[in-house]
Order: C-alpha cells, then sequence, then structure tokens
C-alpha cells in the first residue's frame, strides 16, 4: 500500500513539474513579445525625433547657403539692374514684340552662364613663358596694329540653292526614322531610358547616357547630383575630367628652352632637339581614352555624382571628350542637343543649348547620314546663330575632327560670335595678331602670318607653343592651333590654376631649309631667320664649337647693328646679346670686345662695304651648314624591317643634308644623303598596326618604318627628291648611246656622268635635254628615258655613282654578301613552280603603290604580285574579286591576317592563332569568289621567301586551307604543280593528298578548330581526339580534318563491338551544357561551333581570348528498338549508366517493393563487398531515388537493401546491370529524357510538370505522384520551336490544334531531342514503303 501511494506521489510531482514548465515557457515567449513591442515603439519615436533634427538642420544649412549667396550676388544683382534699365529705355518699343528667338540677352545669358571676363587677345595673358621673356618686351614695344574683328567675314550666309535642298531634311522625320523606342524630337526634362539611336557597342550606350545627363544639367534641367563630401569613391566623371590634364606618358615634354639664367646645361646642342621640335601628344589618348573605353563602371548612374558641382567648361569637356574617343556616338550627341532645343520654351536653358550645339559644331562633325538634317536644323535656329553655326560646321568639315576638347578661349568666343584673335610673336620681338577658330590648323595661321607679314619664301617657317619652361612644335601642317591651346590650358589647370589664366604664347620660327634654300630669293625670311639665329646663340639654343666662329658672328652683328666703323663702347654695350652668359664670364669683356673688333676690322664684308642685309645673309647660310641637326623636323618611328640597327625604335631627323636616324641619347644610327634614296613609298592600307613607309636606298636596302607621320615623312622626301631633281645639273647615263650620224645627239657609255646646261635645264614635257660628257667633254643632246637626274645641287661623290654604275642584281648580290650568309648551291638547280604563269590571265595588272615619282626604278628590282611581299595588299590579287567592291576589304583584311600568322606583319593586340586563321579562311569559306583569292596570298608568301619560320608558317595555312575547301579548276593544277615541285617541304605531299580529299568529300562550314590548328603548329597531321562514355572510361580516336560525326560513331561502335549504332550520337560537354552534334556534319564544324557559341555567350568582356574548356561523349541519344539484354555491350557501357541517373532523381513512378529490388541490384553493381553494407544508410542517395528516401529510416532501409541484395549474389555485375534494365523496362517511361518546365497552356495541370520524350511520345507527368497526365504520340505533334528561354509545341493541326507553352532553359535539347525522333521514324516508314 505504502508502495502505491509513493508512486501516485511521484506521479503527481511529474505532473505538476510538467505544468509549471509549459506555463514558464508560456510566460518567458510572452515577455519577449512585450519588450520587442516596447522596444519597437521606442525605436520608432527615436526615428521621428531624429528625422525632426535632420530637418531642422537642413533648413538652418539651406537658409546659412541661402543668405552667404545672397550677400555675395548683391553687387552683382545691383549691377545687373544698372544695365537692365538702360537696355529697357533703348528697347521699350522692341520689347512688346519679343520672342523666344530675340538675341537681345545673349551676352548677359552666357556673361551668367560663363562668368566671363572682358574679351581679349589669346597669347597675351600672364608672364611670357622660360626663355622669351625678351620677346616679350619687345612685343610691347613694337606691337603691331591689331585687326578690327568687325572687318574680318568669318561668317557666310547659306546660299539659297543649299536650303532649298534642305526642304525635306527635317529632324522630325530623321527622328522618326531613326530613333528607337518611343522617343520624340522634342524636349523633355527627365532622364532617357535607352539612347535615341541604336548602338552596337555596350560601352557606347552607356556613354550616350551619361552624355545625356552632363547635357541636362548643362543646360539647368536637371539638378547635380553630389555626393557626401565623406564617401570614400570619388567620381569617375571627375577622375576623367582630371586626367585630361595628365602628362602624356608617350612623350617626353623635356625643357626645349635654354636657362636663361645660369646656363645650367654643359651638354652638347644635341640633347635640345627632341623636346625642341618633337609635337606633344594629344591628352585625349592617354588615359582619358582608356576611361572612356574601359567599360560600363564609367557611365553607371551613381558614378555620374561627384564630390563637387562640375563647372560649365568640365561638362563641356565630358560631352565633347566623349564624342572625340568615341565618333559612333557623334550624332547620337546632335540628335540630343537638338531634342532639347526642339520646343523648348525656357530661354534660359534654349541659350545655354545653342551654345553647347555652337563648340560641337566646331569639334567634331555629323556623318553624312545626319549632316543635311542638321544643317537644316540650324537653318531653322535664331537668325544670329544660322549663319555662324553653318560657318562652323563647314570649317570643322575642312579641317577634320579636333583632339582636344575646347579650350575656355574658344567658350569666350562662341560668347560673341566673333573669330578668336590669337598674338603671334615672331623672332625679331615684335608681335601679330591674327583671327582664328575651332578648326584652324598651323598650316591656315602660318599662311595668314606670311601675307600678313609679304613673307614669300614660306617652307619650313612652323608655329610654336610655349607654356611656363615647355615648347611644343606645332609644324604647319593639319594640327588643330585650338588643340594645342585647350591641352596648355589643362596643364595650368593641374598647377591649381584658371583655364582663363594660362600664360600660353605662340612663336614663329624657322623650323627646315630647303635643299636650295637661297637667302637672297626673300629679304623678310633672312631678317626673321637672323634674329631666330641671333637669339638662338645668346640663350646657347645653337652652339659654336670654336671659338673663332662665334667672334666672327659677333664681328657680323655688330656690322649689321653699327656699320662699318664701331666703338669699343657700343660693342661692350651688345655683348650679352650675341655671346652666351656662360662664354661671356670666361673672358674679360675687354678681351671679347678686342676680339671682336679686331674680326670686324679684317672681315671682308666690311672691307668689301657690302649691305648690312647681305651679312645677314652670310650668317643665315653659315648656320643652316653648322647646324644642319637644329634645323630638322623629327618623327619617331618604329623600323619594322631592314638591315639591322641598334635600336629599332628611333627618331627620324630630315633636313636639308638628307635623312638621319637618332637613338634616344641623340645619337647618331645612320645617315641618309638625298642622293642615296631612290625613292620611297606609303602603306596606307594598314588600320590596325598603323600607317607605314617604305625607304629604298641605292644599295638595295629597304627600310620599312611604321610611325603616324609616315605620310607626312614621305610627302616631305617626296618634295625634297623632286625639287633637286627639277634644280640638279647632274645626271648618270642607265644606258649606252653610240655615236650616231646626227652630231646634235651625244655619245655617252653606261655610268656615264653627265652635267645639264643651266640655260636649257630639266623641264616638264620636255623629251630632251643638253648636257655634257664629263668622260669625253662633249656636249650635245641626251634623251630623258636613256639618263637619272641624279638629286643633288652638288657634284655626287665617287662612292654614289659607282653605286649608281651597278645593275640591280650587282646591288642585291653586294648587299647580300655583306650579310656573310653561305649560298645554298643546291637550291639554285631547283626551279619551284611559281605563280606567273597564272598571273598573266588571272592577276589584275599590278599598280605601284608609292606616291613619289622620284623613285628609281631603274636600280629597283622588279616586285611581282606573284611573289612574297612585306606589305599589306591594297587591292585583291584576283581580276574576278576585284570586280565585286564588297569583297575588297575582306581580301586585304585576309592577306593581313596571313602576314600576322606567319610573323611578317606586326600586331599591336597579341591575337591568338585561330582568331587569324577564322579571319583568313571563314569568309572564303562563305564567299566562294575568295577561295583562289586566299589559296594564291598563301602562296604568294611561300614564293622567294628566305624566312624559314615565316615559311614554316606559311605551310601550316596552307595545309589548313587544302583541309577546308579546294581550289577552282583553274588555279588547280597550278597549285598541285606548286606543291609537287616542292617536295623538300614536309607537309607539301599531305597538302596534295588532302586537296583529293576535300574534293571527294566536299568544303567545310566552319574554320578550323584550335584542335587543329594547335596540332599543325607542333607538325601533328594525324590528329587523335578522346571520347568518353557514359560508364567513366575514355578512349582515343583518330580524327581527320573531313572526318564526320556520322563516320566518327560507326568507327566507335565498331571498335565497342556494339551491334548497331543506331540511335547513338556525340555529345559535346561544355561547363553549362550538353549539345549533341549533328551526324550530318563534319566533326570540327561542330566542335567549332558548339565552342565559338560559348565563347560569344560568356558572359562579360575578355581581353584576351579563353579557351572553352569541353568533352565530347558517346551516348545513346533515341532510345527505340531498345531491348535490354539483347545488345550486353551497349547495355552494360551505356544504357545503365544513363538509366541510372534518372532513376535515382525520381523521375519513374516507382513503388517502395521495386525500389527495395532496383536499390539490391544496385549495390551489387556499385558495391558489392560486405563491408559497405554497414554504410548503406549514408550512401542511400546512390541506391534509392531521392522522393522516397523518407519513406522509411534509414536502418530499415538497410535490412532491406542487403535482403535484396543477397537474392542476387550469384549474379556478376553485368548480370545485375542487365536485370536493372529489364526490370524497369516494364515502365511506360524507360528511355525517355526527362525536363522540368513551367507550362502556361493547360489551367488543369499543375504549373510546374515533367515532360518526358521517348519513343511514345511526349509525356506529361505531375512532378510529385509521377503520374502520367497525358502522352501526345509523334503523329499528333505538328509543330514545335524553342528559344533560350522557352519551348513551344503545337498539337493536332495549326488551325484547331492546341499549343503548350512552356518556359524552360533546356528548350534546345527538347527541340533537337524531337527533331531527330520524327526523323527516325520517318526514316523507318519510308524503308518500309521502299521494301
Amino acid at each position: 500500500m505504502v508502495g502505491f501511494e509513493r508512486l501516485q506521489a511521484l506521479f503527481r510531482s511529474r505532473q505538476l513539474v510538467k505544468q509549471y514548465e509549459t506555463a514558464r515557457a508560456s510566460v518567458i515567449k510572452f515577455q519577449a513579445l512585450c519588450r520587442g513591442y516596447l522596444m519597437r515603439q521606442k525605436t520608432a519615436e527615436q526615428m521621428k525625433a531624429v528625422c525632426v533634427i535632420q530637418a531642422y538642420a537642413r533648413g538652418m544649412f539651406a537658409r546659412r547657403t541661402f543668405h552667404r549667396m545672397k550677400r555675395e550676388e548683391c553687387v552683382a544683382v545691383h549691377e545687373e539692374e544698372r544695365v537692365g534699365q538702360k537696355l529697357k529705355k533703348r528697347d521699350t518699343d522692341d520689347s512688346k514684340h519679343e520672342t523666344l528667338y530675340d538675341a537681345i540677352s545673349d551676352q548677359e545669358m552666357v556673361d551668367r552662364v560663363f562668368g566671363f571676363l572682358p574679351p581679349l587677345i589669346g597669347g597675351q595673358e600672364g608672364e611670357a613663358p622660360l626663355g622669351f621673356e625678351d620677346l616679350e618686351a619687345k612685343t610691347e614695344m613694337h606691337r603691331l596694329n591689331e585687326i578690327d574683328l568687325d572687318m574680318i567675314p568669318m561668317t557666310m550666309e547659306l546660299e539659297e540653292e543649299e536650303t532649298d535642298d534642305l526642304v525635306e531634311y527635317t529632324f522630325p522625320k530623321f527622328a522618326a526614322t531613326y530613333f528607337q523606342g518611343s522617343s520624340t524630337h522634342t524636349h523633355i526634362r527627365r532622364p532617357l531610358r535607352h539612347p535615341l539611336l541604336y548602338h552596337d557597342e555596350k560601352d557606347d550606350i552607356l556613354a550616350s547616357l551619361a552624355v545625356w545627363t552632363t547635357i541636362l544639367q548643362f543646360m539647368g534641367e536637371l539638378p547635380e547630383l553630389v555626393k557626401n563630401s565623406n564617401s570614400k569613391s570619388s567620381s569617375e566623371i571627375t577622375q576623367l575630367y582630371d586626367s585630361f590634364g595628365k602628362k602624356s606618358q608617350l612623350q617626353s615634354l623635356g625643357n626645349n628652352s635654354p636657362d636663361l639664367r645660369d646656363n645650367k646645361r654643359d651638354n652638347k646642342f644635341s640633347k635640345v632637339i627632341s623636346s625642341v621640335k618633337m609635337k606633344r601628344n594629344s591628352k585625349l589618348t592617354g588615359k582619358v581614352a582608356s576611361q572612356l573605353t574601359s567599360g560600363e563602371d564609367m557611365f553607371r548612374e551613381e558614378s555620374t555624382m561627384s564630390e563637387r558641382p562640375m563647372s560649365n567648361l568640365e561638362k563641356v569637356h565630358f560631352i565633347i571628350g566623349n564624342a572625340i574617343l568615341r565618333p559612333a556616338i557623334r550624332d547620337e550627341i546632335y540628335c540630343q542637343i537638338c531634342k532639347q532645343l526642339t520646343e523648348n520654351n525656357n530661354k534660359t536653358s534654349y541659350l545655354r543649348g545653342l551654345i553647347l550645339l555652337s563648340l560641337c559644331l566646331g569639334s567634331f562633325p555629323p556623318s553624312d547620314k545626319f549632316v543635311k538634317y542638321l544643317l537644316n536644323f540650324i537653318r531653322g535656329g535664331p537668325i544670329v546663330y544660322t549663319a555662324y553655326c553653318a560657318e562652323r560646321l563647314r570649317r570643322t568639315y575642312v579641317n577634320g575632327a579636333r583632339s582636344e576638347p575646347p579650350s575656355w578661349l574658344e567658350l569666350q568666343a562662341t560668347k560673341s560670335k566673333k573669330p578668336i584673335t590669337l598674338s603671334v610673336t615672331l623672332m625679331n620681338g615684335s608681335s601679330i595678331t591674327v583671327p582664328a577658330d575651332s578648326a584652324s590648323t598651323a598650316k591656315e595661321i602660318c599662311h595668314l602670318i606670311a601675307d600678313k607679314m609679304k613673307l614669300k619664301d614660306i617652307f619650313g617657317f612652323s608655329l610654336y607653343i610655349a607654356l611656363y619652361d615647355k615648347t611644343w612644335s606645332l609644324g604647319s601642317g593639319r594640327d588643330h592651333i585650338m588643340d594645342a591651346i585647350s591641352q596648355c590650358e589643362q596643364l595650368e589647370r593641374e598647377k591649381g590654376g584658371h583655364e582663363r589664366h594660362t600664360p600660353w604664347r605662340l612663336y614663329f620660327r624657322k623650323e627646315i631649309f630647303t635643299p636650295w634654300h637661297n637667302s637672297k630669293e626673300d629679304p623678310v625670311s633672312t631678317e626673321l631667320i637672323y634674329h631666330q639665329i641671333i637669339r638662338g646663340i645668346r640663350f646657347g639654343e645653337y652652339r659654336c664649337e670654336k671659338e673663332e666662329d662665334l667672334v666672327e658672328i659677333g664681328a657680323k652683328y655688330c656690322y649689321v647693328q653699327f656699320g662699318e666703323s664701331i666703338q669699343n663702347e657700343l660693342v661692350e654695350n651688345i655683348l650679352q646679346e650675341c655671346i652666351p652668359t656662360k662664354l661671356l664670364r670666361s673672358k674679360s669683356r675687354e678681351k671679347w670686345v678686342s676680339l671682336i673688333t679686331y674680326a670686324h676690322a679684317k672681315a671682308p664684308y666690311t672691307q668689301d662695304r657690302l649691305s648690312p642685309q647681305s651679312v645677314k645673309e652670310q650668317l643665315v647660310d653659315f648656320a643652316r651648314f653648322q647646324w644642319p641637326l637644329l634645323f630638322s623636323r623629327f618623327f619617331e618611328v618604329t623600323k619594322f624591317s631592314g638591315p639591322s640597327l641598334p635600336k629599332n625604335h628611333f627618331i627620324v631627323a630630315i633636313n636639308w643634308k638628307g635623312i638621319c636616324f637618332l637613338d634616344d641619347s641623340e645619337k647618331r644610327l645612320l645617315d641618309l644623303s638625298f642622293p642615296e634614296i631612290t625613292g620611297i613609298h606609303t602603306s596606307r592600307a594598314v588600320k590596325t598596326f598603323g600607317q607605314s613607309c617604305t625607304l629604298t636606298t641605292l644599295r638595295a636596302e629597304e627600310f620599312v618604318l611604321t610611325s603616324v607621320n609616315s605620310v607626312v615623312i614621305a610627302e616631305l622626301v617626296v618634295m625634297f627628291l623632286e625639287g633637286l631633281k627639277k634644280r640638279s645639273q647632274y645626271a648618270v647615263a642607265m644606258q649606252e648611246n653610240k655615236q650616231q650620224d646626227d652630231p646634235m645627239i651625244l655619245a655617252f657609255k653606261k655610268g656615264d656622268l653627265l652635267i645639264l646646261a643651266q640655260d636649257k635645264g630639266l623641264e616638264e614635257g620636255q623629251s630632251w635635254v643638253h648636257a655634257q660628257n664629263e668622260r669625253t667633254d662633249r656636249s650635245g643632246l641626251v634623251s630623258q628615258e636613256a639618263i637619272y637626274v641624279i638629286p643633288s645641287v652638288t657634284k655626287p661623290s665617287s662612292q654614289i655613282l659607282s653605286l649608281l654604275m651597278m645593275s640591280p642584281e650587282q646591288r642585291r648580290l653586294a648587299s647580300l654578301n655583306s650579310r656573310t650568309e653561305e649560298p645554298e648551291e643546291e637550291e639554285v638547280k631547283v626551279n619551284p613552280y611559281t605563280l606567273e604563269e597564272f598571273s598573266y590571265e588571272h592577276f589584275r595588272v599590278p599598280e605601284k603603290e608609292s606616291i613619289s615619282k622620284a623613285v628609281l626604278h631603274k636600280s629597283r628590282g622588279r616586285s611581282h604580285l606573284w611573289a612574297h611581299s612585306r606589305e599589306p595588299l591594297k587591292q585583291p590579287l584576283l581580276k574576278k574579286v576585284c570586280t565585286n567592291p564588297d569583297l575588297w576589304d575582306f581580301a586585304c583584311q585576309s592577306f593581313i591576317a596571313i602576314m600576322k600568322y606567319m610573323e611578317d606583319y606586326p600586331s599591336k593586340q597579341e591575337r591568338s592563332p585561330v582568331e587569324l586563321t577564322d579571319q583568313i579562311f571563314v569568309v572564303a569559306i562563305q564567299e566562294e569568289v575568295l577561295r583562289d583569292e586566299v589559296y594564291c596570298q598563301i602562296m604568294k608568301q611561300l614564293t622567294e621567301n628566305n624566312n624559314r619560320r615565316s615559311v614554316d608558317n606559311g605551310w601550316q595555312l596552307l595545309w589548313l586551307c587544302t583541309g577546308l575547301f579546294p581550289p577552282s579548276k583553274s588555279l588547280l593544277k597550278h597549285a598541285q604543280k606548286f606543291m609537287e615541285t616542292r617536295h623538300k617541304e614536309n607537309l607539301a605531299s599531305e597538302c596534295r593528298r588532302r586537296i583529293q580529299r576535300v574534293m571527294r568529300s566536299g568544303c567545310r562550314k566552319w574554320g578550323p578548330h584550335s584542335v587543329e590548328v594547335e596540332a599543325i603548329q607542333k607538325n601533328i597531321t594525324k590528329i587523335s581526339h578522346k571520347v568518353c562514355f557514359p560508364n567513366g572510361s575514355e578512349q582515343v580516336f583518330e580524327v581527320g580534318t573531313n572526318t564526320k560525326v556520322r563516320t566518327l560513331c560507326q568507327t566507335i561502335a565498331c571498335k565497342l563491338e556494339l551491334s548497331s549504332w543506331e540511335g547513338f550520337s556525340l555529345f559535346v560537354k561544355t561547363a553549362d551544357k550538353v549539345i549533341s552534334q549533328n551526324e550530318a556534319d563534319y566533326f570540327f564544324d561542330s566542335l567549332k561551333q558548339v565552342t565559338d557559341w560559348t565563347r560569344k555567350n560568356r558572359p562579360g568582356k575578355e581581353v584576351v581570348p579563353v579557351t572553352v574548356s569541353y568533352q565530347v561523349y558517346f551516348m545513346r541519344k533515341l532510345w527505340l528498338n531498345v531491348t535490354p539484354g539483347k545488345d550486353l555491350k551497349a547495355d552494360c557501357i551505356f544504357h545503365y549508366h544513363q538509366e541510372l541517373p534518372k532513376y535515382l532523381r525520381g523521375y519513374h513512378k516507382c513503388s517502395k517493393e521495386d525500389a527495395i529490388q532496383l536499390a539490391g541490384l544496385i549495390f551489387k553493381v556499385q558495391f558489392e563487398s560486405q563491408r559497405m553494407q554497414q554504410a548503406i544508410p549514408k550512401i542511400l542517395k546512390e541506391l534509392v531515388p531521392e522522393n522516397m528516401i523518407r519513406t522509411m529510416s534509414p536502418e530499415e532501409w538497410k535490412r532491406s537493401i542487403i535482403s535484396a541484395c543477397n537474392k542476387h549474389e550469384q549474379k556478376t555485375e553485368d548480370e545485375a546491370k542487365i536485370a536493372f534494365l529489364k526490370f524497369i523496362y516494364r515502365w511506360p517511361t524507360f528511355g525517355s529524357a526527362f525536363f522540368e518546365v513551367k507550362q502556361t497552356s493547360e489551367p488543369n495541370f499543375p504549373d510546374i510538370v515533367l515532360i518526358a520524350i521517348n519513343k511514345q511520345g511526349v509525356s506529361l507527368i505531375h512532378p510529385k505522384t509521377k503520374e502520367i497526365l497525358t502522352v501526345y504520340p509523334f503523329t499528333k505533334i505538328s509543330n514545335w520551336s524553342s528559344g533560350s528561354t522557352y519551348f513551344h509545341m503545337t498539337i493536332g493541326n495549326l488551325v484547331r490544334g492546341s499549343r503548350i507553352l512552356c518556359e524552360t532553359s533546356l528548350g534546345y535539347k527538347m527541340d533537337d531531342l524531337l527533331t531527330s525522333y520524327v526523323h527516325l521514324l520517318m526514316n523507318a516508314v519510308n524503308k518500309q514503303k521502299t521494301t
């Protein structure tokens, strides 16, 4: 009894404990909820308080800012009111009729927008640059009268005929035709969702949207976003603008001017050359270009915020800088501005837009498609802007786009719609003002100065721009003056100053002499050069090696200043004007005075009492002969090919004596006089690497030099050569002329030096010239065809004459002997076949690519179109390709790619061999006309090619080509002979066999795969490829260039001893896709199609092409006529391993008992050992479908599986596989390919369904119950289609049938599988009909 009561007590106590714990848990939960509620209430109150504090703080800051701005603008407001009252009194009557297009307040509006100072003359702001202070003082004293800007007609009215032609070219019409989406031509005040025009590049799209935002901000229609000052990330746009001022890393700016104070430099004069003469690179081509073209981050929405508001000049730089670097968006920018000017009722915004349009018109032209619409738009604007803007557009079209954004000076000129006035300082100390505009070039300014100064001999005079201690040559060519001024302003901004205070100066100096320069022809030219020389000597720019020369120059300077009688006091006063400061300190002044006085007294010009002008001429001639290198034009070049030099990157100096190659330290690498130069020609077809020029010499040398200035170099050399030939009195006989009956005709031998008569010089159109034979001393008439005029005004040296007497072959032989190369006697006996015979009928007529007539064609070997060339083609080789202009560029680009592959041509970017082979062969595969062109180009480069590495690469290309397509019948025999006569080449016989093979099998559809290219680069002609199988094994099979997928499938099935290959296919597995190969395609074509498609669809941009990794699988694709046990090899290798994953994913409807039996078979196949039985709970996912694992506990599954496995103890692994297949063969979903899709067409079915495609048709399966909802046989499916995100299928006929709409990313696999089943069934039906 006691025990029973104790049991009751224990039970009651446990009940009480449980009740207590339950109540305690409820109370704790309730307390937590209460605390959460109270905390949320407290937090909400605190947030409200914070918001109130922030609102009051913002209000306080806003009021303070407003009051400060109001105080600062108080003075300006009073001034505006005073000016407004005056204007109001003057224009009371006109104010009633004021419209949008009235220009009454343009001046005030622009001043308020930009805050300009009063107009000034460019080039007079601030202190003079270092080294030019003396000219500044003289400028103030000798300043010429400025030109009245109102008298200069810089604008012109549009002609009536032009305006009439533009009536139909309206901007609304252009907008309706080309604008994207719902964009209209009218003004809006919100950001764009997409650009107005279509752009291919994503970067162009982002840049267009960023420019639109900046245009809205510039016109005052969108507030500028400003970042928090504590934000760590800085504005990309501000960084971009700041980078306009970064120094170019490609060019040394150097200190061009000598030191005025201490003359610290002790080095020789050559150190001045590059820094004084080299042109400075555009700032836009450096960091800015890389930023604008680097990608998306530059133009994201958050990147348009800056840490400080951008100034209007910065916004203009951003807008126009994008247009300069991205020509594709220039029309986009014009359209955006025109859109914002159309129906814009805000006058302030409208005037800002007109200013921006004017600045753009002076910086870059629109495309030909938009130019007429833009002209019509300009004509419809305000009258005061019509002629001004039209003229700016015309000038920009003539002189080309700028390379820098507008300068502050241009903004000022746009304000008043008047030309810019530039002050140019001459070397005599005077200055001259010239009108300019945004499109003005150095050549135009030089001509204006020459006209003003009445300068006749203008050649060689150039503009220089100086800023602080730096000076750059602008030349006298096509460079824009305002680009240089803009660069100077950007440098000033880097120093922390304002653009308007940039102390730049323009100078007019002599840069180069002609070989026939005559100082007596133009006194004005001589005067300017004289003062330049005196000043250069004073400041150490021109250095005399001998003291006697310096004393002589001082004596001449004194003679010019004081005449034939001088006094010691006068000489002492001017010593510092003609003697360098350092040398002046080396001796006493009395010593210098005595030396100069003595030289002056003994000088011939003093005794003969010559005029001061004659002495100036003597001094100019002295400087020309003494410092030819300092009077040169310099160009940076890179030697692409030619005789060996210590460096490949050097400076070319061109002066009146010839051409000189200099290294970075000004050391001479090579000197060539003009008689040694036989010709120069340029290649303009190269776009990827840049232009090049080929310089040929008498020694049979060819220097191929690449440079951005190659055309300028060639033009300058050609001008000197042709000018020397016109003035030359010396010629050499190129052929023998025996004694004639006519005594007037001169007899001479080949190589004789002939002296042409001065009074009967060489004239155009004259076929005979009077000459004297130096050897016989007889005179007579000579035919111009029999002589070569030597480009020299002095008698040529004996070395030049000896070279001229040699034949072209002798010169070439002498050049070869100098290279110490051993001749190969065996190759002389062999005569390899060339395309010479084929070229007579099928090649175009050769054209000279030289821009010069001054080429010694008789001394230069003949260049054949069918032989190796080191220069790109400008036209295709074959006549039939030349008749099709659309294929010209493809042919020329393919030849460049061939040269790059053969390493005959450099490439800026490292390109993979596959990219080059694609550029060579892909278009030729598509265009049959180009196939012979490619064959001829490759064989051309293999003919007479002495570079062994280049030849090996060329044979690799020919090997690839012969496997892709055959030559035409007309070229076939020539190609075969070409290969037969080169039996020493390892690939020649293989190429012949491949031509026969490709003629039988047909052409490929795609270019060579990377496997083929890599194999031939390793000299492997038999390619083996690895093929994987579902059971994890793999084997290697030989695959030829013309092997088709069907043939490879048959080979694999035969090697594996399969009963039939029907239903099997090859699959390419990439990182995220498995794609079936078409059995009718070539194996490498199908492979390349998949890998190229994968590479193109890879997200992001890859600078360097990345090889796509892949695997090739051989598997069963179609499950028709598949019976387990019938083909044991196929069951064990393929069927079991393909069906097992589908079973384990739970795609089949399976009972628990079936799952246990199948798990036992799977365990028998994969594990079998007794030790693994204990691990069954851990490997259930490898034995049981994933949707059935939770139907029993792991231990129950373990016991059941072990029991089922014991029943199959006597079976082998292969027998267990077949038993597994026979078990699931009874299910209707056996051999199915399953796809989980989202269907939107059948409301009675679940949204997510399983689609099974098998021999029965297309089945829809419930994803949870695995019940078959419906089956669509192939006979009822009338149509299907797929895309990247969908699969559509039509059941029944197209009129009354129903559609199954599915969303899936595997639509391409469903489409391919359905197509393959239908084709196989149709083939089977056709076979039955035929039998």
